[in-house]
């Protein structure tokens, strides 16, 4: 059958891998490897072609496993890659196809061996396999070069200095991809590595000084967006002995370009969409996860310290000595591709990391005037919330709360007007502010949260960003407004529903009247009161009382709860566990409301009119004794604006009542209005940020690079999404 294998299935029976992974060792200047390194194989064209690709790898993989201490196989492999990649650059000059090809043939070969090595040995007997050499069985010399750590170097050294050509285009994917497996051993691990022998390569001895230089390379990869050469732009001639082996199975750089657009794992689409650039792809997966390799014992992540300190190439400031690894790049060419790109998590995980992480890129990108072409892909991902994995939701959300931490970035918003949002489908929008779009995206993001996640994470974010604004909230569309005070009226109903099953869990009371009727001064009676459905009409009765008892019953209500989880066994019900979440999210809404009419009152009579329309509502909650502090304003505003549509008569048109709150505001004094310290929020990672970084870059890792397969059953690291 030899090297003319045209299906993957016949691979661990062909001759150039038998003798690759045999019991005969294959000196590194043996012609042997132009044979291994040519071939005319057929290129995988779905995952499950990439399944039993993987399959196929891993029989060859285990016999070179058993052989490979008496032969050296791996390492004479390694070295003829070596001594190729020393005249690479040469060969991309001058064109040489042949050369090219054959080299990256061997650094597929490595790649695909180290994915089935990493998967099923740990890293100290890997690097075991490197040093054998042809000598006697098993040994090795303890003296001899590092090939692991030279092959690292080597990899870095092919990304970032061989020249982007058609011909070198193929053989760039294949060295990050092969970085990435190198890293790969995080994959089969519950616990976040902290200390591994790839760590130590990349952070200290002569892989370091490429640190910057490769942050800077895999940046511009992903900016340039570069796609693949077309199929037939180089179509090298088969061998008439049939060439080489299962590295048909890249077919060459005329074909290689189609592993690119295949999915990675079992779990996938036979036909998942295709990739517009597998280079740029696979250079923002290494990014990521060299960004969040954690720190050495003795030094800082160095690839982070790039990202963290990078500056705009217009930016002729000196670099200050105490920051390593310095570089620049064009911030607008950045800034072009990350708006481009946030349809994927990737993109806006890196968004995310420069945003939090660098100042420079913070700064340039709170002082664009286009912010609209950023913020409008992130409100999109938030709007299609139901589609969306819960950690890409996440990242844009912190997004928004970063940039909202700027006053600055508070006010332009709602300066840009926007025609036509065609993907907010709730309402035909043909005209709106940008800050008015991402009140209502927002409100409505926390809405499905409250009715289908229930994260609190999620929600209180949510409303840190509305915080963040809402002292610059401006000429607010009617919308908007209306969704502000609706979407708070929902909890205050929901409040009073709550406090019914709460603190009459029974039901067979007629009328509050008699509950209240029969309460004792101390209250500690009302636990074991019983009535029916308590009626919009007497809340306000209720929160009176509470005024009175508030913390007494409270405290006798979950100690009564508690209790009975403890003696039955009972959980707590829903409702008794959401009273918290829901007297929170009140006490934010009145928080915002308070701080917009209080700052800028006179910028939204639409939130005055939509206040107005409810105020009935509002004016139960006057006397509630958690909210009764900030209520203070919003009632003063109610009163007094609806004196003056009093004294303007009945049957008032929209239209008048709008102009009689644009008069009223400039009438109403405003040292009427109580002070409350401003509302501001600012993001902070939580403590150990790894432990919810580093599973979520790998799952980005596994679901979405290019031409790599890893068994599903061997993922450790993560929990596995079922089919």
């Amino acid at each position: 059958m030899g090297s003319n294998s045209s299906r993957i299935g016949d691979l661990p029976k062909n001759e150039y891998l038998k003798k690759l992974s045999g019991t005969e060792s294959v000196s590194e200047n043996d012609p042997f490897w132009n044979q291994l390194l040519s071939f005319s194989f057929p290129a995988p064209t779905s995952s499950t072609e990439l399944k039993l690709l993987e399959e196929a790898t891993i029989s060859v993989c285990r016999s070179l496993v058993e052989n490979n201490p008496r032969t050296g196989n791996l390492g004479a492999l390694i070295k003829v890659f070596l001594s190729r990649t020393k005249e690479l650059k040469l060969s991309a000059e001058c064109q040489n196809h042949i050369f090219i090809w054959q080299t990256h043939n061997a650094l597929f070969i490595i790649c695909c061996l180290l994915k089935v090595f990493i998967s099923e040995m740990s890293e100290e007997e890997l690097q075991l396999h490197f040093t054998y050499e042809e000598k006697s069985p098993g040994s090795y010399s303890s003296d001899s070069e590092d090939l692991l750590e030279e092959l690292l170097c080597c990899l870095m050294q092919l990304i970032t200095d061989i020249p982007l050509l058609d011909i070198t285009y193929e053989i760039s994917v294949e060295a990050i991809s092969t970085m990435v497996v190198f890293l790969s051993y995080q994959l089969f691990h519950k616990e976040v590595l902290r200390q591994s022998i790839s760590h130590k390569y990349l952070m200290r001895g002569p892989c370091l000084p490429y640190t910057s230089k490769l942050v800077k390379t895999l940046l511009y990869n992903f900016i340039r967006q570069e796609k693949p050469p077309p199929p037939g732009a180089h179509v090298f001639p088969q061998q008439s002995d049939g060439g080489g082996l299962l590295y048909g199975l890249a077919s060459g750089v005329a074909r290689l370009w189609t592993v690119f657009t295949l999915g990675g794992v079992g779990s996938k689409a036979a036909t998942p969409p295709e990739l517009s650039s597998p280079l740029a792809n696979q250079s923002l997966l290494l990014l990521l996860v060299l960004a969040n390799l954690t720190d050495a014992p003795d030094a800082p992540n160095p690839y982070r310290q790039a990202i963290m300190s990078f500056k705009n190439t217009q930016d002729s400031s000196p670099f200050p000595s105490s920051i390593p690894h310095t570089f620049q790049i064009n911030f607008n060419s950045l800034y072009t591709a990350l708006c481009e790109q946030q349809t994927s998590d990737q993109a806006t995980l890196l968004l995310y990391t420069l945003l939090h992480q660098n100042s420079n890129i913070r700064t340039y990108m709170l002082a664009r005037t286009d912010m609209e072409n950023l913020v409008l892909p992130i409100l999109e991902i938030l709007y299609h919330v139901e589609e969306r994995n819960s950690h890409h939701v996440y990242m844009a959300l912190i997004i928004l709360l970063i940039l909202t931490e700027d006053d600055g970035f508070n006010r332009s918003i709602h300066e840009v007007i926007l025609k036509n949002i065609t993907w907010y489908s709730e309402r035909v929008l043909t005209e709106i502010s940008l800050g008015s779009l991402l009140i209502l995206v927002v409100i409505r993001t926390i809405q499905y949260n409250m009715t289908r996640t229930r994260d609190k994470y999620l929600h209180t974010n949510c409303l840190a960003a509305l915080a963040n604004m809402s002292a610059q909230f401006r000429s607010l569309h009617q919308y908007a407004a209306q969704r502000i005070i609706s979407y708070t009226c929902r909890h205050l109903r929901r409040y009073v529903y709550v406090l019914d099953k709460l603190y009459f869990p029974h039901s067979h009371c007629s009328t509050l009247q008699h509950c209240f009727s029969t309460l004792s001064d101390n209250g500690e009676e009302l636990l074991s009161l019983t009535c029916s459905h308590i009626l919009r009409s007497y809340a306000s009765s209720l929160f009176s009382l509470l005024s009175k008892k508030h913390n007494k019953v409270l405290e006798q209500a979950t100690q009564s709860l508690r209790g009975s989880l403890s003696s039955n066994d009972v959980p707590l019900p829903d409702y008794a566990q959401d009273l918290n979440v829901i007297e929170e999210v009140i006490r934010m809404m009145l928080e915002i409301i308070n701080s917009c009419l209080t700052n800028s009152l006179h910028h939204n009579p639409n939130l005055v009119y939509a206040l107005l329309y409810k105020r009935d509502l509002f004016e139960q909650f006057r006397t509630h004794p958690s909210f009764q502090d900030i209520m203070q304003n919003i009632d003063l505003v109610i009163t007094f604006f609806s004196s003056r549509l009093l004294q303007a008569g009945a049957e008032l048109s929209v239209e008048r009542v709008l102009e009689i709150i644009k008069q009223g505001v400039v009438a109403l004094p405003k040292d009427r209005l109580k002070k409350f310290p401003e509302l501001k929020f600012k993001y902070v990672e939580e403590e150990q940020p790894e432990e919810f970084f580093i599973p979520y870059v790998w799952s980005l890792v596994y679901n979405s690079a290019v031409g790599l397969y890893w068994n599903p059953q061997d993922i450790q690291l993560f929990t596995m999404d079922s089919d």
